[in-house]
């Protein structure tokens, strides 16, 4: 990178084209040429049909200048979707302060909009800054006139002409010059020397070729062009885009010049009496010897300055990256398609700000994100995990749980672990977590039974993916309101797979360890501790039943008593009052009675204090679609009270119940399930 002396530093640079009056100009729906008197450019500005230069933004802040076409110009043919042949010509000259420093260019920019993006950094030329730098989302190409040779940009030298799309990094890049058509030779052009430089950028749409020739102001447009470049620009430009200049100022460095400017899509642009346009204006140049010892008292203050700023910035450096520091072992390399950065999702949340909690569960926090890189909204768990073994077997269980694929399933889109944290990604569901729309008196959305009907749908069909469809059984082993989602349409799908275990057989889980909420959790779950598909059907059935009464599963009643939904309703059916337990946000009139009736036996069907009585999840499934009828003695069955079964030992239950059995028919149309009892 080329150093600037120390006392320019603390002078400000002006830019691109103030007070613009008009002599000479033309315009139509796709072009227009301009010949300006008083060409320089400052700040914001843009320049109407008739010629006029108007001020858009006073405030603009140092450091930025831009002055734009005030319309935009469609740059792509509607049926194919490719841009259109345009081409411009423009005179322009750069002044600097000092002929043998440089400051960074200018560029003639197409963007879609005005004000660029959101620029302010002077070596981005006013296109960029530091953050959006190479974003593919910029959409903007340039090209560049470049007087400064930045090394971190990888520029060639510091008189060049280079081709930006979405970054000032430079696709291509050339020595500014030009070939003279008498010998061929290549001819040097200074572009910042102070004179008037003529500059041609034609694109042909239908080879896709961008030509770009530069020659003196009084120098004929030469045969050969300086840069023949073959690039499709269609990926990168909207189907209106505006057109200008841009360039950063900020230190009285250089001053930037148009002069004239033509510019005209599916056609060439108008040429130019040069006769008529203007000179650039003379500029006094400093004593150098006036300023000697201030630039000596100067340049030793910035010296001091500069090595203060080193050290600091060396351990703001080391803290930041202690702080975004991520821990990655062998093992975890197989799962790289799913790991994010740390920092990636640090700024997704906003550094994991407050105000970007979604909610708070038993092992974590979920935040609000934005990840640019999946152009989505995203949800981030923020889970704390214990480190070693545990948490090797965790992550490979999350890598093999991302795997999983289906439209009533929250998709894992990845992790990140750091320290003793580790993040999962997950889709971002509007509607949040169902009990918030069932229990928070609050809300303004009360579902319809319709939609309670179809989100109970959901999850069954999530399950039997997980029991019946997927390569291994997977028992999820905390299924509750609070773990189904509803996107913008309210279709459930089910989450939080923290505490899912994988099953050979659908038998028995990998684990011994007793897991999951109180209310959901099955009697035989609580004796033995392993869990099973039965387990899974079991709490179900408890959700169920609390989505059509619009109660928790279990509710406290006084300081010591509590109230377990599936016995209430139970004892609601016994007592031939089911309707009772429906939610009385429902209405009276606003739900199919035979329907709520058939959930009803459903949820207490599944949630049966006896595995061997309950469904698999394919025949709940069939139930809830009406394809199967429930057992002809349903009412029988439920006689059987947990009471009852718990008094029988688990050898005995077994073998009473060993006779219960559900029998599907040939038919596919009349299919029923008988279950056998007493």
């Amino acid at each position: 990178m080329i150093l600037i002396q120390p006392h320019l530093l603390f002078l400000i640079l002006l830019l691109l084209i103030s007070s613009l009056l008009s002599t000479q100009h033309n315009n139509n729906n796709n072009g227009f040429s301009f010949i300006f008197n008083d060409s320089q450019l400052v700040g914001v500005r843009q320049i109407t049909p008739t010629g006029q230069v108007i001020h858009t933004n006073e405030t603009q802040m140092p450091g930025v200048g831009h002055t734009f076409y005030s319309r935009p110009f469609g740059f792509k043919n509607s049926t194919s979707g490719l841009v259109y042949s345009f081409s411009t010509s423009f005179v322009f000259g750069i002044i600097p302060s000092n002929s043998r420093y440089t400051f960074h260019g200018m560029t003639f920019a197409i963007a879609p909009s005005k004000a660029v993006i959101d620029a302010s950094s002077s070596e981005h030329l006013g296109l960029f800054n530091r953050t959006n730098d190479g974003n593919v989302s910029n959409h903007v190409v340039a090209l560049e006139l470049d007087t400064f040779k930045n090394v971190e940009l990888a520029d060639i030298d510091s008189n060049h002409v280079g081709l930006d799309i979405n970054s000032v990094v430079s696709v291509f890049a050339t020595t500014a010059g030009y070939y003279d058509d008498k010998d061929g030779g290549f001819k040097t052009i200074i572009l910042s020397g102070s004179k008037e430089i003529q500059a041609w950028i034609e694109y042909d749409g239908v080879n896709k070729q961008l030509n770009v020739t530069l020659a003196p102001l009084h120098v004929k447009k030469p045969k050969k062009p300086l840069a023949s470049i073959r690039k499709d620009l269609s990926p990168y430009l909207f189907d209106e885009m505006f057109v200008g200049f841009t360039s950063a100022t900020g230190v009285l460095l250089q001053r930037f010049y148009v002069l004239a400017w033509s510019f005209r899509v599916n056609g060439k642009a108008q040429e130019f009496d040069v006769s008529k346009i203007p000179r650039l204006p003379v500029i006094k140049r400093s004593n150098k010897r006036k300023h000697m010892g201030l630039a000596i008292g100067l340049s030793l203050g910035v010296l001091l300055i500069v090595s203060s700023v080193l050290v600091i910035g060396i351990r703001l450096y080391r803290r930041r990256k202690r702080k975004f520091a991520e821990v990655l072992e062998s093992w975890e390399i197989q799962y790289g398609p799913h790991r994010f950065c740390y920092k990636d999702l640090y700024k997704a949340t906003r550094g994991f700000k407050e105000s970007e909690l979604l909610g708070k569960g038993g092992f974590g926090q979920v935040y609000k994100g934005t990840l640019p890189e999946l152009g989505t909204q995203v949800a981030v768990k923020k889970v704390w995990h214990e480190s070693g073994r545990g948490m090797k077997e965790f992550v490979a269980e999350i890598a093999t749980i991302g795997r999983l694929r289906h439209p009533n399933l929250v998709r894992l889109l990845g992790y990140c672990r750091r320290k003793g944290e580790l993040f999962l990604v997950y889709d971002y569901m509007p509607n949040l977590s169902l009990d918030s729309l069932l229990f928070n008196s609050k809300s303004d959305l009360i579902l319809t039974w319709k939609q309670r009907v179809k989100i109970i749908i959901d999850v069954a069909e999530a399950l039997t993916y997980l029991h019946e469809e997927w390569v291994e059984v997977i028992i999820h082993r905390d299924i509750k309101a609070s773990n189904v989602l509803l996107d913008a349409e309210l279709n459930a799908k089910l989450g939080d797979f923290g505490l899912a275990r994988f099953s050979n057989n659908g038998n028995e889980a990998k684990t011994t360890h007793l897991a999951g909420t109180f209310g959901y959790i099955a009697p035989e779950l609580a004796r033995k501790g392993k869990a099973t598909t039965a387990t899974d059907v079991f709490a179900f059935g408890a959700f169920c039943l609390e989505v059509v009464c619009g109660r928790r599963p279990v509710e406290l009643q006084g300081r010591q008593e509590s109230v377990i939904l599936v016995e209430w309703v139970l004892d609601c059916w016994f007592k031939n009052e089911l309707l009772k337990a429906v939610d009385p946000k429902l209405g009276s009139t606003a739900f199919d009675i035979k329907e709520v009736r058939l959930v009803f036996k459903i949820g207490l069907l599944c949630s049966h204090s006896v595995p061997a009585v309950r469904p698999s999840m394919s025949q709940v499934l069939k139930f809830l679609k009406k394809m199967e009828p429930l057992p002809e003695d349903f009412d029988s069955v439920l006689d059987i009270s947990e009471d009852y079964s718990g008094r029988l030992g688990d050898a005995s239950t077994s073998a009473y119940f060993s006779q219960i059995q559900y029998n599907t028919v040939s038919s596919p149309i009349t299919n029923s399930i008988t279950c056998s009892g007493r």
